[in-house]
């Protein structure tokens, strides 16, 4: 009873970390699915060699270390997830192309309840959600494995130079040498920073936009869309590599290759830190609503700057514990259950 009852104790206390490392993992790996494997791979290696830990650190210190050091195994083949618009330029839509690369090209979206850990301080909340949006996640995928270790550590988590050293196996010198080379590749990019600065809670003017936006795509209405989409934004619709830039080009491609979205319905979620939406278009063949993509908005001064379209439904729809189809007849709107 007592090795059951100290198992059980383990088990919990393991468990109890697995958000803010798998928010950890997603943030030094880009994919979704990924990251739970490695924090499914440093629990069980956790739980495996338990006896070995002296207690010398803190348990999540010591976690840490262990998906540390699974994360940087997964990253030597050197793959750095990206966004279109990292990849290629953007594409005019009268040269519109289709065209897919592999899964293992893209940055993938995570719903926020899988890396987000509920916390009281809403500045803290804040910061974590800042530090999971996309232009934030592709920047630090640019970085080498260990520099991006030392950023998210030092940045995102508030560890001390100390504390990563000993962590990394290394000096402090050395931690505060990659920190300031990560800042200094983070700086380049204009989009690493705050993304969109979407408050949290999102504030009336901005909740209005949304509902605004829910009524122009489901409506299928470009001038209202129009009206809402910034001059630049970008439309992306990975695992094609076509990005589009521009309101023009986004509503031309919303009324020619992506006409069999009309009368579409959208359920709200919670995706990257960020506004989020399920996609269902219509069923010809079968009735109802079939699942399309997991759309990620990004915004900026009461416009819509970012228009993410993530379509590999199979994979992304159980992630996000969403339906694959609701029933109704266009004009009806089902809420998710």
């Amino acid at each position: 009873m007592g090795d059951s009852t100290a198992t059980a104790d383990l088990d919990v206390a393991l468990e109890k970390h697995r958000t803010e490392l798998t928010g950890y993992c997603y943030r030094m790996l880009g994919s979704s699915f990924e990251a739970e494997d490695a924090v499914q791979d440093t629990l069980v290696r956790a739980w495996r060699s338990y006896e070995k830990f002296e207690g010398r650190s803190s348990l999540r210190s010591w976690l840490y270390r262990i998906a540390t050091n699974v994360c940087l195994d997964m990253l030597t083949a050197g793959n750095k997830r990206a966004r279109p618009m990292d990849l290629t330029e953007s594409t005019p839509l009268a040269q519109a192309a289709l065209s897919p690369r592999p899964d293992s090209t893209w940055l993938e979206p995570m719903p926020d309840a899988r890396v987000l850990p509920a916390v009281q301080d809403p500045a803290e909340a804040a910061v974590a959600k800042e530090t999971v949006r996309l232009a934030f996640m592709a920047a630090l995928q640019q970085l080498p494995p260990k520099q991006r270790a030392v950023l998210i550590l030092r940045e995102v988590l508030a560890w001390k130079a100390s504390e990563v050293a000993e962590l990394l196996g290394t000096t402090v010198a050395s931690v505060n040498s990659a920190l300031q080379r990560a800042r200094a590749t983070l700086a380049e990019r204009a989009d690493a920073g705050p993304e969109g600065m979407v408050s949290d809670p999102m504030d009336e003017e901005q909740q209005k936009l949304l509902e605004r936006y829910v009524e122009a795509f489901e409506g299928y209405d470009m001038t209202a869309l129009t009206a809402l989409l910034h001059e630049d934004a970008i439309m992306t619709m990975p695992p094609f590599d076509l990005w589009l830039r521009g309101t023009a080009d986004i509503t031309g491609f919303m009324t020619t290759l992506g006409a069999s979205c009309a009368r579409s319905r959208l359920l709200p979620v919670q995706a990257n830190g960020l506004p989020a939406f399920a996609h269902y278009k219509p069923d010809p063949e079968q009735g109802g609503f079939s699942p399309w993509a997991v759309q990620v908005l990004e915004i900026s001064e009461g416009r819509i700057t970012g228009f993410h379209c993530f379509l590999d439904v199979q994979r992304w729809f159980p992630l996000f514990g969403l339906p694959l189809r609701l029933e109704g007849e266009p004009g009806q709107i089902q809420k998710c259950p």
